[in-house]
């Protein structure tokens, strides 16, 4: 606590390098394990399955790292990842950004079970929605096997990033009350 006309001494710049860190965190590791994803899998809807959830998680309950310049660029990377038509990642992704930020002071406060059930639902939007967006780009119906696959493949992964991203999540919140 300061005293009464004595302004409060700025922070230190490693408080400050931390503070940019954890503000950092999420994009970045929503980076990291999306060029590990693009890898020689086998698995193209890999790529967006691992992306989705972590865009969403952060989205409800860090949106302040989960910003929508973040989002943006996640959307590009995964689209130049996967070789998608440049905006249809980004597109998808802003949308599942705004639909979870707009929903987020009613899914902080449910169980992981609704969270899940609303993630799915997430995942079937934004899957639809790239398959609309890639059906319009291309003149031509693609089958929607691959669309129906990638949502059910984001829908599966969603509990074990929670989980990882959740103890992230308060490791980060412990480390702001500290300072």
């Amino acid at each position: 606590m300061a005293t009464v006309g004595r302004p409060e001494p700025s922070p230190s710049l490693l408080r400050r390098v931390e503070a940019l860190a954890r503000a950092l965190m999420p994009p970045l590791i929503a980076a990291l394990t999306m060029v590990v994803a693009a890898g020689p899998t086998g698995m193209p809807a890999l790529l967006p399955a691992v992306t989705l959830p972590q865009v969403v998680f952060w989205s409800i309950f860090r949106p302040g790292a989960m910003s929508p310049p973040a989002v943006f660029l996640v959307g590009l990377l995964l689209d130049l990842l996967s070789l998608a038509p440049l905006g249809t990642g980004v597109l998808t992704l802003l949308v599942a950004h705004g639909l979870a930020v707009s929903w987020r002071r009613f899914l902080a406060r449910q169980s992981f079970l609704a969270v899940w059930v609303v993630f799915c639902g997430f995942a079937l939007a934004t899957g639809a929605l790239g398959y609309v967006l890639n059906a319009a780009l291309s003149f031509t119906l693609p089958p929607p096997a691959p669309m129906l696959h990638q949502a059910a493949l984001a829908a599966g992964l969603y509990p074990a990033f929670a989980f990882v991203l959740g103890r992230l999540h308060r490791m980060m919140v412990r480390a702001e009350e500290a300072a």
